[in-house]
């Protein structure tokens, strides 16, 4: 079985803000990852218990390295609480990953506005609002830092069921390169990662196993990617040995065009 790497002090001393970072997936690899990487990491999520549970069990390990704030976002009221309590707990932000989506399955001819909107508004208008948000306060710290969006290879491909998320991820795709552009005379790079299976605890729970054991052998292993493995590439992007690359869309798959 192949096991996370160690820890090289990629972000060290950084200050990493990490939406939907509770539960068992991507979020929650990123933030472990970005603390053994040697940073400060704001965790946050809409699920409050979720987000309390996955806040004390770092605690355990990375103590005063550690904070998190309740956000939805959608709300930008607290998407702007999220970061101006970053900055005021940790006197900066370095680093933003929006990791914060949502997905469903319904065909077109079935999908009702509200289904349209509510995904569109979580994955593409969330990663936004975040961005915007952390991009205010880096130039107003004096310019410098990251943003690491999460899209998917549904931003390229397609796959029935799927037309609102797929929509909202070629959305984060085309924001991110245009993003990019905005922020580059103040030193601040935005990229973003697309995966495409990662596997958790609860995946089962919302994709049958004939399904899910399709979806893995499309890719070039085998399998589906462990959370970490994402999360490795997200540090990276994060990371001083991503300085000259900005406004682009690493796949984290082989599902790619």
């Amino acid at each position: 079985m192949i096991v996370p790497p160690v820890g090289r002090g990629l972000l060290q001393d950084k200050v990493v803000v990490v939406t939907a970072a509770a539960g068992t997936g991507i979020g929650a690899a990123i933030a472990e990852r970005c603390l053994a990487e040697g940073a400060c990491v704001v965790l946050s999520d809409r699920h409050e218990r979720r987000l309390e549970a996955a806040r004390d069990r770092l605690l355990t390990s990375y103590r005063k390295r550690v904070w998190s704030l309740v956000c939805d976002v959608t709300d930008d009221r607290e998407v702007t609480a999220l970061v101006s309590g970053a900055a005021a707990e940790f006197g900066r932000v370095d680093v933003m990953i929006n990791n914060a989506g949502l997905g469903g399955a319904r065909a077109v001819h079935e999908m009702t506005d509200n289904e349209w909107s509510r995904v569109l508004d979580v994955t593409l208008s969330g990663t936004f609002r975040c961005t915007r948000a952390a991009l205010r306060q880096m130039i107003a710290q004096g310019g410098g830092g990251a943003v690491v969006n999460n899209a998917s290879v549904l931003g390229w491909r397609a796959q029935a069921g799927q037309a609102h998320y797929a929509a909202a991820k070629a959305g984060v795709m085309a924001f991110t390169r245009c993003a990019a552009l905005d922020v580059a005379a103040h030193g601040i790079r935005v990229n973003a990662v697309a995966p495409s299976l990662a596997t958790h605890p609860f995946l089962s729970k919302v994709i049958s196993e004939p399904e899910l054991a399709e979806l893995a052998g499309r890719e070039a292993f085998g399998r589906a990617a462990q959370p970490w493995e994402v999360a490795t590439v997200v540090a990276f992007l994060a990371s001083d040995y991503a300085s000259y690359l900005t406004g682009e869309v690493i796949s984290v798959s082989s599902q790619h065009p």
